[in-house]
């Protein structure tokens, strides 16, 4: 009696990505989205780096900062904090600037706005106001600083 071997099964010639797409495919538009929004947030904790770094914001939360009218408001110390909103275009000795920046303190929160423009490498202060969150009560910080 003849007896014939049993058959060989076919080998799978497929590639790995044929065999899993039901995978691969959700998973590399995951990357792909993963990738977009880091890119987003990473450009968007750049713009707020830079328009920190600018002088007009650090002139500004300065005056905020030593201003007795903000600090009997909001308490000691005053802060800024982080999203800062608005523009800055500084190209050497000229530019303007157009911000709003949140402050807190231990009593309250406020906003600064910011409106300057730079000439001859000096920064002139067209808005400089905080407005506090609670009151609503508004301090131009352009009127001359009362002494301590």
């Amino acid at each position: 009696m003849d007896e014939n071997p049993p058959p060989i099964p076919p080998i799978d010639r497929s590639n790995w990505l044929s065999r899993n797409w039901k995978w691969a495919l959700p998973g590399g538009c995951l990357i792909v989205l993963f990738v977009g929004v880091a890119f987003v947030a990473a450009a968007f904790f750049l713009a707020l780096g830079i328009m920190k770094q600018s002088d007009a914001y650090k002139i500004a939360v300065d005056r905020a900062q030593q201003n007795e009218a903000v600090i009997d408001a909001l308490g000691s110390p005053v802060s800024a904090g982080t999203f800062v909103s608005g523009s800055s275009h500084v190209e050497g000795p000229s530019g303007d600037a157009k911000l709003s920046i949140p402050l807190s303190g231990p009593k309250g929160k406020g906003t600064l706005y910011v409106e300057a423009t730079k000439s001859a490498g000096v920064w002139q202060f067209g808005t400089l106001v905080v407005k506090i969150e609670k009151t609503g009560e508004q301090i131009n910080l352009n009127r001359t600083l009362r002494p301590h």
